[in-house]
């Protein structure tokens, strides 16, 4: 078990994520494995859950400023759509305390580094955007945390400027399946679980990962040059039944979503099912279950194994139905793998959530229209459709090279383009937009379609297939405020939590 080193005390951080629908829905497991991590070495962890906190800024100098609460070591976690809000938090808290280290860990930096290291291997003629964004960290944050944190965060301990990189299968910080079995469960009792709603089918629901990676070479998708996020570990059937059994049992959850990119890439998916469906049948309790599927893996057996199990609704990134962009995105899902998933889900009762994206290589107005019909032809119970953006980690940004003030990224096999903006991920706080009816902006284009005729495609996409099919749209949840002003001495629990 790693050791704290002499660092007895950290304050753990979750930036807000506005360009959510709702912030509290799911909880960032990610960091709070790691905070379970620490406390078994005997660290003192402060959690800040900044989710949906409107004037978080104030939450830190309150925070910072409290002499009663010294810390000097603190560690954010943060996706590329959040890494704005971390800037903003780490230069707050350097502006109070600049002798203090600052670690940033998550999913941004990670693959910002993975790419850098593809800029930087030899023979590959890229742009170095990524190594200009890693370096640009590297200026605000003392310590980049890349891959897993559950034994980095002891290196990352260690030094006071730097990368510690374990996303690398061959370093030993780099969790092995069975490591991802065996460690502790995620600190869940450092975030209010009050203020997250969540529910599934009127059960209230909470979520939980039971395998991280992914294999599959989409083009638009983060993680895809980075094992982090594309080796695949799975936790045993045992570990899972058993971070089940504790969520039901001591937190009285009855919903379960399994976060998992495609929990039918695992061979023993069916075997879990089964073990649910015995521990419900054992204890007497009704389960509602939701997760996603890779639609050409998806079989009748894995439908009934998770109908039996209590599954209620399955999520798949169909994200397109045109054949040449289903091609373009090396999807390996065709058009009928993709129907044939519906068809399968609705024959055993499954409802379905369609995960549609617009902007890809070689996108059109008549792929829009092709993935306009085909919802309204397989009428999936719910859908989103969402512009790309290109995110570090994925081929759309690794692989994009240098035009100008943009980049464009080619197809190697057709010769489509998507053609991208100079976008600064440390700032910009406009190239993802959550709201569907609020409008969304598009940073991407194509030979055929330029960045307004995207969002006004995909606005009319969204409104007609709702409309046809009677699907309403989504709501806002607003965000919350602390108030100190009106004379609160202390940060409130649903935001500041302690081991001690």
């Amino acid at each position: 078990m790693p050791t704290s080193q002499g660092y007895n005390n950290i304050c753990l951080i979750t930036p807000p994520s506005p360009f959510l629908l709702d912030e509290r829905v799911f909880l960032h497991l990610g960091i709070l494995k790691v905070a379970a991590s620490l406390e078994n070495a005997s660290c003192d962890v402060k959690f800040l859950d900044l989710s949906g906190v409107d004037n978080y800024l104030s939450v830190i100098d309150k925070f910072v400023n409290d002499e009663g609460l010294i810390y000097n070591t603190y560690g954010l976690t943060a996706s590329t759509p959040q890494i704005p809000f971390a800037v903003k938090i780490a230069r707050a808290i350097k502006k109070i305390r600049p002798n203090s280290k600052i670690i940033l860990g998550g999913p941004h930096c990670t693959l910002m580094n993975a790419a850098a290291k593809r800029e930087q291997k030899k023979g590959l003629h890229l742009s170095n955007r990524a190594t200009s964004d890693v370096e640009s960290l590297l200026n605000i944050f003392d310590v980049l945390v890349c891959g897993d944190g559950e034994y980095a965060i002891f290196e990352a301990f260690k030094i006071d400027k730097g990368i510690i990189d374990a996303d690398d299968t061959k370093s030993n910080l780099f969790l092995s399946k069975e490591q991802f079995s065996d460690l502790s469960m995620p600190a869940r009792h450092l975030v209010d679980l009050d203020t997250y709603k969540y529910n599934i089918d009127g059960f209230n629901a909470t979520s939980l990962i039971a395998q991280l990676g992914c294999p599959f070479h989409c083009t638009f998708c983060s993680g895809r040059n980075s094992p982090f996020l594309r080796k695949i570990r799975q936790r045993s059937s045992e570990s899972v039944l058993k971070e089940i059994e504790f969520l039901h049992k001591e937190l009285g959850f009855t919903g379960f979503m399994f976060y998992d990119d495609e929990l039918n890439v695992n061979r023993k998916m069916v075997e879990m099912m089964n073990m649910l469906a015995d521990y419900q049948e054992a204890n007497d309790v009704e389960f509602r279950l939701r997760g996603f599927v890779k639609a050409e893996l998806f079989n009748d057996d894995q439908a009934k194994s998770m109908v039996n199990a209590g599954f209620k609704w399955l999520l798949t990134g169909f994200e397109s139905g045109d054949e040449r962009i289903l091609h373009n995105i090396k999807k390996i899902a065709k058009k009928e793998d993709n129907t044939r998933c519906i068809e399968i889900a609705k024959k055993h009762g499954l409802k379905v959530k369609a995960l549609m994206s617009v902007g890809h290589a070689g996108e059109s107005a008549e792929s829009i229209e092709n993935t306009k019909q085909w919802l309204l032809d397989v009428e999936p119970e719910e859908f989103d459709c969402t512009i790309i953006t290109t995110y570090p980690g994925s081929p759309y940004f690794d692989d994009a090279v240098k035009d100008g003030s943009n980049y464009v990224y080619k197809d190697p096999r057709n010769g489509d383009k998507l053609y991208q903006a100079s976008l600064d991920y440390l700032t910009e706080l406009d190239y993802y937009k959550g709201d569907p009816e609020d409008g969304y902006l598009s940073y991407v284009w194509t030979d055929h379609l330029k960045p307004k005729d995207l969002v006004n495609l995909r606005g009319e996409l969204e409104k007609e297939v709702r409309h046809k099919l009677d699907i309403p749209f989504n709501r806002y949840r607003p965000g919350i405020t602390y108030e100190h002003s009106m004379g609160m001495g202390a940060i409130p629990p649903h935001i500041l939590r302690s081991t001690k």
